[in-house]
């Protein structure tokens, strides 16, 4: 026994049809990226012989990572100011009101590579720092 064929259906298959020729919607555009930052400006404290902190801030900053960044960069340029090559990092603590962020960085500075895992060559971080167009003190 064979089952008898389900009629054509034309009004499904033109809807069909002029579903496959409908222009795809166009992409979401992609958020745009946040311009430079606007950095503010860096106050030095000198804590001990050797411990210094950097206060920086700025505006327009993308997270914390740069708030960091201006901090190390800050600390590089000083190390060097000082006559020494190298620095280690202690900790940094951010603060954002608004667009405003503001970084609190502490730097141990050394005339030989220090102990630990967060230390920096202050020239290598210097040169990094003027290619990616963030400023030193």
């Amino acid at each position: 026994m064979t089952v008898p064929a389900r009629p054509r259906r034309p009004f499904l298959a033109g809807v069909a049809a002029l579903a496959a020729c409908a222009p795809a919607e166009a992409p979401a555009p992609a958020p745009a990226a946040p311009g430079p930052a606007d950095y503010l400006g860096v106050e030095t404290r000198l804590l001990d012989h050797d411990l210094v902190s950097f206060a920086v801030s700025l505006r327009g900053a993308r997270g914390n990572d740069d708030v960091a960044a201006y901090g190390r960069c800050a600390a590089a340029q000083y190390t060097l100011i000082r006559g020494f090559g190298f620095a280690r990092h202690v900790r940094t603590n951010v603060a954002r009101t608004g667009d405003l962020w503001r970084g609190d960085a502490v730097y141990v500075i050394s005339a030989a590579l220090p102990a630990g895992l967060r230390t920096i060559d202050a020239e290598v971080a210097v040169a990094d720092c003027v290619a990616q167009g963030i400023p030193t003190v």
